[in-house]
C-alpha cells in the first residue's frame, strides 16, 4: 500500500499559526481570574438578576417575572459546559461575561447591562448555583 505525503500549503500552515495565536491569546485574558474578587453571594445574585430584569430575556428559576424568551432560558445553568455556547462556564468568566458580553463575543445579542463586576460575580454564583 502506498503512503501518500501531503505537504499543506502556506496559506494552511499560516492559517493554523494565527487562530493558534488568536486563540492562546484570548484563552489567556479570559481564564485569568480578578485575584481580588471575592465569591459571588447567591441570594444578592437572585436578587440583582431580578433588579437587573435580565427576565425579560431570559427565563430563570427562582424570579417569578422572569420568563423572557429572547434569550435562552437559564434553567439548569450549573450544569452546562459554556456559558453562550462558547465560554466554559466558570464564575469568574461567566461574571465578565455578564459585564461585558460583547468582549467575548462581538455578535452576540445580549446587551451590556451595567453591571459592576462584583454585582456580576453575584449574578454568577446564583446561575451556577441552579443545579
Amino acid at each position: 500500500m502506498p503512503i501518500y505525503h501531503v505537504a499543506p500549503t502556506w496559506i494552511q500552515i499560516c492559517s493554523v499559526a494565527l487562530f493558534l495565536m488568536a486563540t492562546t491569546s484570548a484563552l489567556a485574558q479570559t481564564v485569568a481570574p480578578s485575584a481580588d474578587i471575592a465569591r459571588g453571594d447567591i441570594e444578592q445574585g437572585r436578587r440583582l438578576l431580578d433588579q437587573y430584569q435580565c427576565g425579560a430575556c431570559h427565563a430563570i428559576p427562582g424570579i417569578p417575572a422572569a420568563r423572557g424568551t429572547a434569550g435562552p432560558p437559564l434553567g439548569q445553568f450549573g450544569r452546562r459546559s459554556y456559558a453562550a455556547g462558547r465560554v466554559p462556564n466558570t464564575e469568574a468568566l461567566l461574571a465578565r461575561w455578564i459585564v461585558n458580553p460583547h468582549s467575548m463575543n462581538p455578535a452576540t445579542t445580549m446587551p451590556a447591562m451595567g453591571a459592576s463586576e462584583q454585582e456580576a460575580r453575584h449574578m454568577a454564583a446564583y446561575l451556577l448555583s441552579l443545579q
